[in-house]
């Protein structure tokens, strides 16, 4: 029985880059014109395995980048200035996009507002603490001053 090397995974045979044994017409009627599998050559199998390695030492360097970011980021304090009347309450609001864009210029991180998580826009002059989703997963919890304009 010939071997081959799954492209994607195939419920029934396994997950991407598994090495199985398959007949000689299963290969070459249904897996290969698919781009489901290809045959097990001994390069074949070398490039599946650096592509993996190389997967995973990218999934462990974005792992310390979103520590490193983590870190960075709970030791940030945002100042915002924004207008407000004499009794501290905002003109407007403070919303999570405001919060994302804060800390871009401060920082140059990006962050998406969907992973800014207030519970509500901020409405008054003040201090609050607000958590930053990283990715998926690792959180961070910001200090933000509300300060208003002079």
């Amino acid at each position: 029985m010939p071997e081959a090397i799954l492209l994607k995974d195939v419920e029934e045979l396994g997950e991407q880059g598994k090495v199985i044994d398959v007949s000689k017409g299963y290969l070459r009627n249904y897996l290969v014109p698919r781009k489901l599998a290809q045959p097990a050559t001994r390069g074949a199998i070398e490039a599946i395995r650096q592509r993996q390695e190389a997967a995973e030492r990218a999934a462990r360097n974005a792992v310390e980048k979103a520590q490193e970011n983590v870190s960075l980021l709970n030791r940030t304090v945002l100042t915002v200035p924004q207008q407000a009347g004499v009794d501290g309450r905002l003109f407007g609001s403070m919303t999570a996009q405001d919060i994302a864009t804060a800390i871009r210029e401060a920082r140059g991180l990006k962050i998406d507002k969907r992973n800014v998580h207030m519970p509500e826009p901020i409405k008054s002059v003040g201090t609050y603490m607000i958590e930053v989703e990283v990715v998926e997963n690792v959180i961070a919890t910001i200090k933000t001053m509300v300060v208003a304009k002079k």
